[in-house]
């Protein structure tokens, strides 16, 4: 037996796909599939069935997954590979559509710099990827998971605020106190296409109107607040730095938390440990910016 086909073996053991276990590992599908048969030619029985969602454990593969683990634990306890130098391997992350366009994306280049040979896949839209499922190594959440395989920990809080473009607010009476707000027209979410019950922000501005324009993406409800369209709830991280946006009724508070996800069976894989390494300490360098 090749020792060296033990990562290969635990990583699709562990993802449930060739593929993205070759992903993981930094190696191409064809070569995780050849070395794969040679361990399976090694211990002399199959190691996976092939289903219609990936690659799932034989009663052998069981048996050889219990083994592997306490390897790779003995392995571990050694030394802890070094992930301060460059990393090879895909890292996909899950985060919403405002965090990632406002604040991961505008950093990744330094991590990308750092590791010339890590992929990272942000999928950063309206909604989120399930680490549970593996359909994701990283996940930043509005709320905490109560259950699965996986390890959470608080990322970070931000704040939001009520911002309008200095236009709308120049044709529109004034804003005092949140009471004024039936007098101005809002822009919000739409109501059946909340990703998160977290995204409920105007339930806590007594009197708030339901806003006339909705739209499912906060990218949107920037742009439409930007254009004079009305008066929006945005992320302090996103409204701060719009120009063209004022902040009104600085005394309201409405704060949030981000919650760092991922699948305890895979979080010390390198790739992920070296995203998960950078972003910690990213959220931490820049915690005034998103708490405003």
């Amino acid at each position: 037996m090749d020792w060296s086909d033990l990562p290969i073996f635990l990583a699709i053991a562990r993802t449930g796909q060739l593929a993205r276990a070759a992903q993981t590992l930094g190696i191409d599908a064809t070569t995780a599939g050849r070395r794969l048969r040679r361990l399976e030619q090694a211990v002399g029985e199959r190691l996976f069935e092939q289903g219609p969602d990936g690659q799932s454990l034989t009663a052998a593969g069981e048996r050889l997954l219990t083994h592997a683990r306490a390897m790779e634990s003995a392995a571990n306890a050694i030394g802890r590979r070094d992930i301060d130098g460059p990393v090879r391997g895909t890292v996909r992350v899950s985060v919403s559509e405002g965090f990632g366009t406002w604040f991961v994306s505008r950093h990744l280049g330094a991590l990308a710099d750092a590791h010339p040979g890590l992929t990272v896949d942000l999928v950063a839209n309206s909604g989120f990827l399930n680490p549970t499922r593996r359909e994701t190594d990283v996940a930043v959440l509005l709320a905490r998971p109560r259950r699965g395989p996986l390890l959470t920990r608080k990322l970070a809080d931000y704040r939001l605020g009520l911002y309008a473009a200095r236009s709308y607010l120049a044709a529109h009476p004034p804003l005092a106190d949140a009471t004024d707000l039936h007098r101005h027209r809002l822009i919000g979410y739409v109501p059946d296409l909340l990703y998160s019950p977290e995204l409920r922000y105007l339930d806590e501005l007594p009197g708030a109107p339901v806003p006339q324009l909705r739209s499912s993406s906060i990218n949107a409800q920037h742009a439409l607040a930007q254009a004079g369209a009305g008066i929006a709830v945005l992320p302090r991280f996103i409204g701060d730095a719009d120009p063209l946006l004022a902040r009104l009724l600085p005394d309201l508070m409405i704060e949030r938390s981000f919650w760092l996800v991922t699948h305890e069976e895979t979080r010390s894989f390198p790739p992920i440990a070296a995203f998960v390494d950078w972003l910690c300490a990213l959220a931490t360098r820049h915690r005034a910016l998103l708490s405003g």
